[in-house]
């Protein structure tokens, strides 16, 4: 008769509490490439992109046409500051926003790249760099491209209605990203930032069904993460010099401060990216959201910080509101999740 097993088997050896992992090899994030919409190319982090279009249909013949295109020459330009091409590549992970991820797999047709498409909505950023460390951790990759995008217009008219219908959005609701990011993730004999540890988001379900109200469904998912990534790793939250969270806006940031505060926990170095990519005139309302708003910032304005030792260690905590249209009709709340990167230069 076979042996019962009686405990719960866990793997040994890089594991940290229930969620996390400390990386030994560190992947380092060697090159990275934002490109941005005209409304984000008036905002405050302008210089911080790579390219800004002047319109939003890029010349094409469709928003989603626009946003494919967007990944594609972010891709490529991020592999052009390494002088690779896709040849160079072991794996490509990209998720985006649009139903079956069509951004994402029409740009993967380009690369002729092996492909994981992810779905993690605006946490794919981080939920990329996470399977991609793990890969580099295991000695099955030396080198992958992660990358993201979101289009304000094609989004919309999949979530919400099309921006042409005029619809007056509440003053809680946040204005989707146009723009795209990527980055290339290399071996610790690279420079650059590098992956010290991740934590891996569970769904959280506050039972909000508003699909405008993305800070509020969204927090309680940061908060747990963020909360678990220090329990695991036995840090307090002034350990690092930037804790940021990714498209909770004003709304949700400071439910997230709150809730944290609740369980003692104070976020003096934090800031959230919603927050950050427009100005007050742009009126956007509660901020920015979608898969480019962490792009944006973090591959933008962040990834520099740290390249140039203006910052030495950021928690990363981008977040996703996990409905869809279906289950919005169907009358489902909205249940979220949030992944977490540590980094260090």
């Amino acid at each position: 008769m076979a042996e019962t097993v009686t405990e719960k088997i866990r793997p040994v050896g890089k594991r940290a509490g229930n969620q996390s992992m400390i990386m030994e090899k560190k992947a380092v994030l060697a090159a990275a490439a934002t490109v941005a919409g005209p409304k984000e190319g008036s905002g405050p982090l302008a210089e911080h992109y790579d390219r800004i279009y002047p319109d939003n249909l890029l010349k094409e013949g469709s928003f989603e046409k626009a946003e494919r295109r967007m990944l594609e020459e972010t891709c490529f330009l991020a592999l052009g500051k390494l002088g690779l091409s896709p040849d160079d590549i072991d794996f490509f992970i990209a998720g985006d926003l649009l139903n079956q991820i069509i951004s994402s797999s029409f740009c993967a047709r380009k690369l002729a790249l092996p492909f994981l498409g992810i779905y993690g909505a605006c946490s794919s950023l981080v939920e990329g760099l996470s399977l991609g460390a793990m890969l580099l951790e295991g000695n099955f990759a030396g080198r992958i491209l992660v990358a993201t995008s979101s289009h304000n217009c094609s989004s919309e008219r999949q979530y919400r209605y099309p921006t042409e219908y005029g619809f007056q959005r509440p003053g809680y609701s946040q204005q989707t990203v146009t723009g795209a990011g990527a980055v290339v993730l290399g071996s610790s004999l690279e420079e650059g930032p590098r992956i010290e540890s991740i934590t891996i988001g569970k769904v959280v379900d506050p039972e909000i069904k508003d699909p405008y109200n993305m800070g509020m469904a969204m927090a309680p998912a940061a908060a747990d993460t963020i909360y678990r990534h220090l329990t695991d790793l036995g840090r307090d939250a002034d350990y690092y010099q930037l804790i940021l969270t990714g498209d909770l806006g004003e709304v949700g940031k400071q439910l997230n401060e709150d809730i944290l505060a609740r369980k003692g926990l104070n976020l003096l170095n934090y800031t959230d990216c919603g927050i950050q990519l427009y100005y007050p005139h742009q009126k956007v309302h509660a901020g920015a959201s979608g898969c480019a708003c962490c792009a944006l910032f973090f591959l933008g304005k962040v990834y520099k910080d740290m390249l140039e030792k203006r910052l030495g260690r950021v928690l990363f905590v981008a977040t996703g509101a996990l409905h869809s249209t279906t289950t919005y009709q169907q009358g489902e709340s909205i249940p979220a999740i949030a992944h977490a990167v540590a980094l260090e230069i």
